[in-house]
């Protein structure tokens, strides 16, 4: 292994996330760089850079770890935008992806794989793949449109001859197998045999396409075929699929990673410790979705999460808890539905347990089977009781897994997830004795602990189901959940989010002052978020929508006033719950006063409802898709679009809520941006963004746009709408973030709550260890309901003494009592600083004054904006 010494430690005082592909290089992207530098980032961070199949357009669908993406611009352009980046004071982040490569068309772009698939055990990278290959035919290929008697029937496959790219990037020419435009090699030696015969010689085997839910025998990316997984714990794997990435970070090329889904490794913290040792300890953030209160493992090796665990609560502070009944009645009123979440997840999951993924459940009830049938003590367990208990099992975790590793002895932490999930289970499978027998028996090989003969706990089938279970357990809840049962519980849209729970609507700001303050002493240097590449819906669709806790009875009413707007266009199969995300939708993408930014146009909203019904698979799947119902959904979203009735609703709710989308869209953003941890900003999210789940989210940026808006208000333009309040907001915090760093940056970078006398503001302060409060954020909370009580009146806040400046308005006030009526007369939020020590510590004099006039948008005490 490949290992560096260790650096002077860059922890990233924020990041920018870009989403690299053929349509935005390396180049487009170092062109950036100085846009970037005067917003106030600290590094950029790219989407995978590793090449990837042709076409992509996300670069997570790796097929050569020995090169930078040809579509990107390859190494040299790769390297220019390290020297842009790091010529601006900057550094650069690269997202890894060691879960799994892609299989693509044809596969031969995968060089390891076609070997792989023509040589068999013989091949160089014959333990790359999670897939048993020891047998011909060994490897299922569901690539054929039907049965494969009726595709050689009717004569649809061939042997020809190809010209297969070589490593040195010249041509060999080889006999191959095609179907249309799937290629395939052929193992040496068969060349000359009839197709049948050839066929049954291969090391895979071609398969009608679904098949692939029964029978597919290799490790994948949760439940997408073309994405296998790779044996990263191997070391000699690790060191081929990182040894680009690690020689450029020793040229200085790269300072830090983002780690895609670990949760998919067999030993995720073995992983992170290889990678901490080879990269010197580089900055580093995992994608590792918590789920409630769950921590991040302590003996994982990294500054922590990409921040899904402070999405939730800085948004969930802007949603008021006493409006979840109003709006359960809205949802049951227009669905019908009366089944609390919990039982929606609960079906969803058995739907992806007993569908797409049910190849996995197999091979784990193989592999239970065959521990059982070695040991005779266990031998009178039978395969459908263990198949029973594996289901119950999976479909009762409340997280992506649990962490334990084979031959080591659990923690007590992780085996009580097990545990929890045991007796979660025994309540599925009810009073039978043999099953409750096969579930303590399951329980304890998954545990590691003995079962069976005395002494048993170790051999290579129970260390394969302690590996497999666990990272069977992600794909699981992930399908289930985000992306079944949250698409078909559409209540409130901002909860049904990656992290999310749908039944929790609202945090307390105790509540995120305790996280902050665990934060600060657990992982300071964790990444924070409110937008990613896999986000259902931008922040600031989920701020707009915010407002709707607070006026749920108003919104049933707006509900049934667009219904019968377009009662007449809406097909009789179209659901109560469709409906309602498309309500939500709308609202949440309308035309924003201020925003710079276009309503949802017809192609946008027609593919998201297309990719909503098909996540929710209740009418219609991806596989399996009912054109009527998909046709009718279709037809409601563009009468939707077109009726003057459903605009002037829209418009009338849009403009009695602006005041608290305002606040909430600048609060969230304000607070995640000050809070302890790493923030990032995803593209075009330093001002509004309206963008939904992808590839809505990967739209092109209008990056020119905003440098010239910004450059404007820099030299003391006053800000025009929201979006220009978002980007100065935005500007001004990562701007004091780079020039006070020790402010913001581990575990002496201190947070304290600071008080106010209304629950309306909710205010923190950021210090160096035991030093005075030099940085103090200010948001409005709930302000819909502030309005309606006629503002904050005397409610004040307690600054500490001395002189303070908001770095959003420009405006000077004392410490002490303050009234928030007066702090947030401009703005629905403030950046506070220390007034006599801002020379040179985030309020150059050229910028000062940027905000001081106010904003188009009126303040926090008024509903409507002048």
């Amino acid at each position: 292994m490949v290992t560096l010494p260790a650096p002077s430690r860059i922890v990233p005082t924020s990041t920018y996330r870009l989403q690299l592909h053929a349509g935005f290089t390396c180049d487009d992207a170092a062109a950036l760089v100085p846009y970037l530098a005067d917003l106030g980032v600290g590094h950029v961070f790219c989407s995978p850079v590793l090449q990837a199949a042709p076409g992509s357009t996300h670069g997570y669908d790796v097929v050569d770890h020995t090169r930078i993406s040809e579509e990107i611009g390859g190494i040299d352009a790769l390297r220019r935008l390290a020297d842009a980046v790091h010529a601006h004071g900057m550094g650069l982040i690269v997202d890894v992806v060691p879960n799994h490569m892609a299989i693509p068309t044809p596969v031969w772009h995968n060089r390891a794989l076609w070997s792989v698939l023509r040589e068999g055990p013989a091949s160089p990278f014959a333990d790359w793949f999670d897939v048993d290959i020891s047998a011909q035919n060994s490897i299922l290929m569901p690539v054929l449109g039907r049965p494969i008697g009726q595709v050689l029937a009717d004569g649809e496959i061939e042997v020809s001859r190809a010209d297969v790219p070589q490593r040195d990037g010249g041509t060999r020419e080889e006999s191959v197998v095609r179907y249309y435009d799937h290629v395939l090699p052929i193992a040496p030696g068969t060349e000359d045999l009839g197709l049948v015969d050839l066929l049954e010689r291969q090391w895979y085997r071609l398969a009608y396409w679904k098949v692939a839910d029964d029978e597919l025998n290799y490790r994948r990316f949760f439940d997408v075929d073309t994405l296998a997984a790779v044996r990263v714990e191997l070391p000699e794997v690790f060191t081929a699929t990182h040894a680009l990435l690690l020689q450029l970070q020793s040229e200085g090329v790269v300072d830090g990673y983002r780690i895609d889904h670990p949760d998919g490794l067999a030993d995720p913290r073995g992983y992170l410790r290889d990678l901490h040792e080879a990269s010197g300890g580089a900055w580093t953030a995992v994608e590792k979705i918590l789920e409630g209160d769950e921590q991040l493992p302590g003996d994982f090796p990294c500054d922590g999460t990409t921040g899904y665990d402070a999405l939730w609560r800085v948004g969930g502070l802007f949603h008021d808890p006493r409006g979840a009944l109003g709006l359960t009645h809205v949802w049951q009123r227009t669905t019908g539905d009366l089944r609390p979440f919990e039982e929606i997840a609960a079906e969803s999951t058995a739907l992806i347990i007993s569908t797409s993924l049910w190849a996995e459940v197999e091979r784990l009830t193989d592999l239970v089977r065959r521990i059982c049938a070695e040991d005779i003590r266990l031998r009178d367990t039978t395969r459908r009781q263990i198949q029973k208990v594996l289901v119950a099992m999976l479909a009762s975790m409340d997280r992506y897994r649990a962490y334990i590793v084979p031959g080591e002895s659990a923690s007590g932490a992780e085996r009580t997830v097990l545990e929890a999930a045991a007796s979660r289970a025994r309540g599925l499978l009810g009073e039978d004795p043999d099953l409750g027998a096969a579930l303590e028996v399951v329980l304890a090989l998954v545990c590691g602990d003995e079962a069976g003969s005395a002494g048993r706990t170790a051999s290579a089938d129970r260390a394969e189901l302690i590996v497999r279970f666990a990272q069977t357990c992600g794909p699981v809840h992930a399908k289930g959940l985000e992306d079944t049962a949250f698409y078909r519980y559409p209540r409130f849209l901002p909860v049904t989010e990656v992290g999310a729970d749908p039944d929790r609507i609202g945090v307390e700001p105790d509540d995120l002052h305790d996280h902050c303050a665990t934060m600060v002493h657990t992982r300071p240097d964790s990444m924070t978020t409110l937008s990613t590449h896999d986000t259902k819906r931008s922040e600031d669709v989920r701020a707009r929508l915010a407002v709707l806790t607070e006026i749920p009875h108003e919104w049933g009413l707006a509900v049934l006033d667009l219904e019968q707007a377009v009662a007449a266009r809406t097909g009789d199969r179209v659901d109560g719950a469709l409906r309602l995300l498309l309500w939500q939708t709308l609202l949440g993408t309308w035309d924003l006063p201020g925003a710079h930014s276009d309503r949802i146009d017809e192609d946008r909203l027609i593919g998201y409802l297309e990719k909503a019904m098909r996540e929710a698979k209740t009418r219609t799947t991806w596989t399996d898709q009912d054109t009527e119902y998909e046709d009718e959904v279709r037809e409601l979203g563009r009468a939707a679009l077109a009726s003057p009735e459903v605009a002037s609703i829209l418009e009338d709710l849009t403009r009695r809520t602006l005041g608290a989308q305002r606040a909430a869209i600048l609060g969230q953003k304000l607070v995640q941006l000050t809070m302890p941890g790493v923030p990032d900003v995803y593209q075009g999210c330093e001002s509004i963004d309206l963008s939904l789940v992808d590839p809505d989210n990967r739209r092109e940026v209008d990056h020119a746009g905003h440098a010239a808006r910004l450059a404007r208000m820099r030299e003391g333009a006053r800000p025009d709408g929201v979006a220009d309040e978002k980007l100065w907001l935005t500007h001004r915090a990562l701007r004091l973030r780079r020039e006070r760093p020790e402010l913001f940056r581990g575990r002496s970078a201190v947070y304290r709550p600071v008080p106010t006398s209304t629950a309306h503001a909710v205010a923190f302060g950021r210090a160096l260890e035991d030093g005075p409060l030099e940085v103090v954020t200010v948001v409005t909370r709930l302000a819909h309901g502030l309005a309606q009580r006629g503002g904050f009146g005397e409610a004040v806040i307690v600054l500490p003494e001395g002189r303070w400046l908001d770095l959003l308005s420009g405006r000077e006030t004392d410490g002490g009592q303050v009234r928030l009526a007066a702090l947030l007369e401009d703005w629905p939020a403030a950046l506070l600083v220390r007034a006599d020590e801002t020379n040179g510590h985030g309020s150059s004099e050229d910028e000062t004054d940027g905000g001081s006039e106010g904003a188009t948008a009126g303040g926090t005490d008024g509903e409507e904006a002048a």
